[in-house]
């Protein structure tokens, strides 16, 4: 079985390293085939990685310690409740559910728009898909899962101690689920940048699966302030974790997002303010995975010093640097259709809002990497 698993991750990778080229050569030559054979490859992505995610599941369920992961994050005596959340408990695991979650919502994207935004999908293809071999790579190369021991221990090393609580069980995949799903109105936002329709088309099909994700978010904060009251003794909701700074940072921006893209829907305002918000909360999502698996910052439930840092950090450069610059390639294209009327108007007040929410994100920013510059310093 695991092995059944590792092949499938393997296959993973070829199937979104084939949707990321089939979309984007389709979406050049407007070849129909090309394009639906990438969306294909998606749903194939989505197949294999629940493969793999159930594999996993089945050698922590079963006691297969010769798995390394299973060795560290699981033992005999552990309920079979928190052997299921073991998935999320250690590095590796928690990396494939998060790439499992990203397949769900690549998905749940291309079964929805089979029929609408044609020519934005091929383009949001192509993110979607090329995201997910980002995550292959790691899965394979730097964190795999199905790693094996050279010999098989009698019992595991068990779950950490403050990651059995009920609450736990609840919280890691409702962040997933938040921070993952930020991907998708970055990739319309890229594919409204490629192809140069920036009406609102994208902004429509933004908000909604901006409102999925930072919904999730929510929840999933609010969950890890009770949990870290309770099982930590923190003697208060929000202690300035870095971890819990990850998670509330990329929510901010997206508040603002939701505010910000009403005015630009009413008013055809804000046109680069909200490209560049859409594209600033998917960044501030994989700054904060880079900083809570790098081993860069000291936090009571950040993961150890592991290898999949550079990666991370690469993605994340990589991902800044092409995302901004097609922004700036295409400033001429996104003159405002109005301008503010009055400084007691509606658009005012949202504006003002939006200045609060990133002033907010400025100050918890600097507070999380000012040790790092510190340090450097």
């Amino acid at each position: 079985m695991v092995d059944i698993g590792y092949f499938a991750l393997c296959l993973a990778l070829l199937a979104s390293g084939y949707a990321v080229w089939a979309s984007a050569l389709g979406a050049q030559r407007g070849h129909l085939g090309l394009i639906r054979s990438g969306e294909n490859a998606v749903l194939a992505t989505f197949a294999l990685l629940t493969l793999a995610v159930l594999f996993l599941w089945q050698a922590l369920l079963s006691h297969d310690f010769q798995v390394e992961y299973v060795a560290e994050n699981s033992n005999r005596a552990m309920p079979v409740f928190y052997l299921v959340t073991a998935l999320w408990g250690g590095q590796n695991g928690s990396l494939l559910f998060w790439g499992w979650i990203l397949s769900l919502y690549s998905a749940a994207v291309v079964g929805l728009y089979r029929q609408r935004y044609r020519e934005l999908m091929p383009y949001v293809v192509t993110m979607l898909a090329f995201t997910s071999f980002f995550f292959c790579i790691v899965h394979l190369f730097a964190a795999d899962p199905f790693q094996r021991l050279p010999f098989t221990p009698e019992d595991g090393r068990g779950l950490n101690p403050i990651l059995q609580h009920p609450v736990m069980a609840i919280h890691p995949p409702l962040l997933y689920l938040g921070m993952v799903g930020m991907v998708v109105p970055f990739a319309f936002a890229i594919s409204a940048l490629l192809t140069g329709k920036l009406d609102t088309t994208w902004l429509r099909a933004a908000r909604r699966w901006m409102l999925i994700p930072w919904t999730f978010l929510g929840f999933g904060l609010l969950l890890g302030g009770k949990w870290a009251y309770v099982e930590l003794g923190w003697g208060g909701y929000w202690a300035w974790d870095p971890v819990e700074n990850a998670s509330l940072m990329p929510w901010l921006v997206a508040t603002a997002f939701l505010h910000s893209i009403m005015i630009q829907e009413r008013k055809g305002m804000l046109k680069v303010w909200n490209l560049a918000l859409a594209i600033l909360t998917y960044g501030l999502c994989i700054f904060g995975t880079f900083m809570t698996r790098s081993g860069i910052i000291s936090s009571v439930h950040a993961f150890a010093q592991s290898n999949i840092g550079p990666f991370f950090g690469t993605f994340l450069v990589l991902t800044l640097i092409f995302s901004f610059g097609l922004l700036l390639l295409r400033l001429p294209m996104l003159k405002a259709e109005n301008r503010l009327e009055s400084f007691a108007s509606r658009e005012t007040a949202f504006l003002l809002n939006n200045w609060v929410l990133l002033g907010m994100l400025f100050a918890v920013f600097w507070g999380t990497v000012f040790p790092l510059v510190s340090e450097v310093v």
